[in-house]
């Protein structure tokens, strides 16, 4: 039986790593060319951004932006290039422009979801653009200036017959896959204990991250959902077709909330990131990094700094 679970999972992963290498991709109507994607998008100098950077203030590494974004293969968001080493995504290219519009040089550190906390709080990152919500907790410890939508997305084996999961009671005794940590996993919670009270069943949640475990947990009926970004969810559906939408929900459920760049608390980065983040979307290269991705739908017309969040 193990060996069939080993034999399994590595045709799956055979199976999905041509699929997130295909060069043409359409989700949310719009086309996707991975190879045309691979050239950055680079903006012009804000000066009034600039101006408002603290005088004196330390980078992590004198003149550059050193941002972190989770070094994972969960594209649009980030994926890696063909040399395994080089992220390529919506994140990075967002990075790229709060970074030009600073005068700055980009500087990407891939890294995990656990690090970016302690690795902004500290110092040794300047930001973190890692598709992080605003959350009330989170901003105790961080500011942020939001850059898009939040949406969530829940999606089942094609041949499920899971019909609609929009609300709490849909999720009674499902077994659903979530990361550890993130706000969807803090809505999850939410929804369990009020099914609880109404004497429902509870959910059980699979923590991965690696894909091809997501993707065998799913396809093998050891899962029967996964909770995520949408737009990530609808990347993988895109690819191969053995995935589809349930449902839908915002990230701050049961009010709206956005991702923002994350920085450390009153270091007066926050101000310059903003007015270079609407400097970008004013200028139109912001809609081209979310278009050329597939995330037009989740833009935002103006950044704001430390608004209501997950739990406000």
């Amino acid at each position: 039986m193990q060996k069939s679970l080993l034999l399994l999972a590595l045709a799956l992963a055979l199976a999905v790593t041509p699929a997130v290498r295909a060069e043409n991709v359409t989700i949310n109507g719009a086309g996707i060319s991975l190879d045309a994607n691979k050239t950055p998008i680079h903006s012009v100098k804000n000066a009034a951004a600039i101006a408002q950077l603290p005088p004196g203030h330390r980078f992590a590494v004198p003149g550059k932006l050193t941002v972190a974004i989770a070094g994972l293969n969960v594209p649009p968001l980030t994926l890696f290039a063909d040399d395994n080493k080089t992220l390529l995504g919506s994140e990075v290219d967002i990075a790229r422009l709060v970074a030009d519009s600073l005068g700055l040089e980009l500087n990407v550190v891939p890294t995990s979801w656990e690090d970016w906390p302690l690795g902004v709080a500290s110092g040794k990152y300047d930001a973190a653009i890692s598709n992080i919500t605003v959350t009330k907790a989170r901003k105790a410890r961080f500011d942020f200036a939001t850059y898009r939508k939040d949406m969530l997305g829940f999606y089942v084996k094609t041949g499920s017959p899971i019909a609609s999961l929009q609300k709490a009671a849909d999720i009674a005794g499902l077994r659903i896959i979530v990361g550890s940590g993130t706000n969807q996993e803090a809505i999850l919670l939410a929804w369990n204990a009020q099914n609880l009270q109404a004497g429902l069943k509870p959910f059980t949640p699979i923590y991965t991250r690696d894909d091809a475990a997501q993707t065998l947990a799913l396809q093998s009926g050891r899962a029967d959902a996964w909770f995520g970004p949408n737009v990530t969810g609808a990347w993988k559906a895109a690819l191969n077709g053995k995935t589809r939408l349930a449902g839908s929900v915002d990230g701050g459920w049961p009010k709206a909330a956005h991702i923002a760049v994350t920085l450390k608390k009153g270091n007066g980065l926050a101000l310059p990131v903003q007015t270079a983040l609407n400097g970008v979307i004013n200028n139109g290269d912001y809609a081209k990094v979310l278009n050329r991705w597939g995330e037009g739908v989740e833009r935002i017309t103006a950044s704001e700094l430390n608004p209501a969040g997950l739990g406000d």
